[in-house]
């Protein structure tokens, strides 16, 4: 049974597989045990690879059937299943000092405008397997409430980091920024992120551009940056969210057939770092917390600096890489404590909600 009123600490393990399908983020951590406290502590983190036949059913997911989409859903939960209990297993992690899973799920579908979003990951298979309770789906409330769903990091940001900088930027398969402004929590995602890069660079037989080293030696395209820069989204006010849906309707479809990937790559960095430095300026935003994969893009953080003149705060590795599933443990913790986890002023919610769904071991 979870355990909602434990006495000094919750400890929650954080799940989290971005839209970049770099693997899966376990994080255990653990929370005292307030409703209004904001402190915690990351005791182990560690990510695990998608096997390659489940990376390549997501990479093809809008060729699946409906059939397969849900069979993918349970054989993803049998994944997050297994990398869990290898997870206890390797740090020593008694189950029973765990009080709950969090788990963010694979998201495969968003269209909040046409009133759903849903991500992958069979909440009930991960619970059974594991044998502890599972939150999941933190989403679809949002949703039903008129929302976006997106971005749920924020309050995270907000709670547990807001002492680093004034912003808080996340480079995952999209960009994402979230700030305070007049009192008011501001997010919404600015562009793509790693997801074209890595496109673009596994035709050239890589998983990413390592450090932006293509990025660095290939000129961009003029031509497609502006056509890039002039998508009808940037002109649009947050509440706002991308999906994989928008990037092969709107975005892709911009870059010519013939296109070298050398130089689709160089383009999409300057992208980046133009959209990104327009949104902090914008904002008027004095120093930023960069997180996500795309941190550790060298070149594009070079890119950044030279048209942003505020400060640029890239935190220690394990933090860079697990912040997103260490604020889905977070998220965890609020479910239980019954405090809501989606603010309405980021994802346009008629009212703040508490998202997720739990599933019980048995």
């Amino acid at each position: 049974m979870i355990k909602l009123h434990s006495t000094e600490e919750k400890r929650i393990i954080g799940l989290m597989s971005g839209t970049s399908l770099d693997g899966l983020d376990i994080a255990c951590v653990v929370f005292p045990n307030a409703p209004t406290s904001h402190a915690f502590r990351l005791e182990h983190a560690e990510t695990v690879p998608l096997p390659q036949d489940l990376l390549l059913e997501l990479e093809n997911i809008e060729e699946l059937s409906a059939r397969a989409v849900f069979h993918l859903n349970q054989k993803l939960g049998l994944f997050y299943a297994h990398s869990v209990n290898a997870f206890l297993s390797k740090f020593g992690i008694t189950p029973n000092s765990v009080d709950a899973i969090a788990s963010h799920g694979q998201t495969v579908f968003h269209q909040p405008e046409q009133g759903f979003t849903v991500q992958l990951g069979c909440g009930a298979t991960l619970a059974y397997r594991t044998g502890l309770p599972v939150i999941n789906d933190f989403r679809s409330l949002d949703v039903a409430a008129g929302g976006q769903g997106a971005p749920l990091v924020p309050l995270g940001d907000q709670a547990l980091f807001s002492h680093e900088a004034d912003a808080f930027l996340n480079l995952g398969g999209f960009a994402n920024i979230s700030f305070q402004k007049n009192g008011r929590v501001i997010a919404y995602d600015i562009c793509p992120g790693n997801l074209p890069l890595n496109r673009f660079a596994k035709v050239l037989g890589k998983a990413f551009d390592a450090g932006g080293e293509i990025a660095s030696k290939h000129a961009a395209d003029s031509s497609l940056l502006n056509a890039l820069n002039q998508l009808p989204y940037y002109a649009l006010e947050g509440p706002k969210s991308l999906g994989t849906e928008w990037l092969e309707n709107q975005f892709y479809p911009c870059f010519p057939q013939n296109i070298a990937a050398e130089t689709a790559i160089a383009t999409v960095t300057q992208h980046l770092a133009e959209q990104l430095s327009k949104t902090l300026k914008k904002h008027e935003l004095q120093s930023v917390y960069v997180t996500g994969g795309g941190a550790l893009n060298t070149y594009l953080m070079e890119e950044l600096k030279k048209r942003y003149a505020g400060n640029v705060v890239i935190p220690s590795t394990q933090l860079l890489e697990f912040k997103e599933a260490i604020v889905f443990a977070f998220l965890g913790k609020r479910f239980i404590d019954q405090e809501y986890n989606c603010i309405a002023s980021v994802t346009g919610a008629k009212e703040n909600v508490c998202g997720g769904r739990l599933h019980f071991p048995r």
